[in-house]
């Protein structure tokens, strides 16, 4: 099998497709460890809840693993003006660089933590004219994912599940069809809660995962970040690979005919 090609993101290329999150965990040696263990390559940062004033050992960025691409995260918007100006915010403070890449997040509540599809694509055509390269978390919505892909999104980010929630992929018909007719890369984003929910996701032909509860909670999340790296890799190394169709009876795998005691092999 030829080698697998990197996931491309907006011309940066990773050999990982896996991102992962930077909260909830218990502590940031915690946190720092789990990220070296899942073997991610871009990590979310979410910038409203960043705290600027904290130096050295206090403040999260500290704890990155070095050479990791930070992802600034408008997490905890609830309009398209507040999710702007967050990304705004963080191209002034260098978060990613002087062109990053952004995870917008545009939530409808705080009960559900369902994306606002009308205000996220606002939101994803005024960044995209200002030169942000913006990978929209959305609805497994077909239609909003391509209203978001002609908006000029780097990538388009549907919920398995919401987030948090750890429910695993609930529509996969609804993500078969987003991966049909997207021509940007499709990464799941919220509801996988564990190694097999991520290998079922990529199995299904999806470019990547971000995860972060289902690591970061977890009863080890070291444990855990190593197990979604596996299966990101197996999910995706299967997707390639092609599964067998299913059927309803069996159909062994040795030939029965020519088998001693068995039906004489016919020509």
């Amino acid at each position: 099998m030829a080698q697998d090609e990197s996931l491309v993101l907006a011309g940066r290329s990773f050999r990982s497709r896996l991102v992962v999150g930077t909260g909830r965990y218990r502590d940031f040696p915690t946190m720092q460890a789990a990220l070296v263990a899942s073997g991610a390559e871009m990590v979310t940062v979410a910038v409203r809840r960043l705290d600027l004033a904290a130096k050295g050992e206090a403040s999260l960025l500290h704890w990155i693993p070095q050479g990791m691409q930070l992802l600034p995260n408008t997490a905890g918007c609830f309009t398209a003006d507040d999710a702007v100006r967050t990304c705004r915010l963080a191209r002034e403070l260098q978060i990613g660089g002087e062109r990053p890449l952004v995870k917008l997040e545009v939530l409808s509540d705080p009960k559900t933590l369902l994306p606002d599809g009308e205000e996220t694509l606002a939101a994803a055509r005024i960044l995209v004219k200002e030169g942000f390269d913006v990978l929209p978390y959305t609805s497994d919505d077909p239609v909003l994912a391509r209203k978001l892909e002609d908006a000029g999104c780097a990538a388009v980010m549907p919920l398995g599940a919401p987030i948090g929630s750890g429910l695993g992929l609930r529509n996969p018909y609804a993500l078969q069809m987003i991966l049909e007719h997207a021509k940007v890369p499709v990464i799941v984003d919220a509801g996988v809660g564990t190694a097999s929910d991520a290998a079922i996701c990529m199995e299904l032909g999806v470019s990547g995962l971000l995860i972060n509860t289902a690591i970061a909670c977890a009863t080890d999340p070291v444990a855990m970040a190593t197990a979604m790296k596996l299966a990101t890799e197996a999910g995706r190394l299967a997707f390639r690979a092609g599964r067998i169709p299913r059927k309803l009876y069996g159909n062994a795998s040795s030939p029965l005919g020519g088998v001693i005691g068995g039906e004489p092999a016919r020509s």
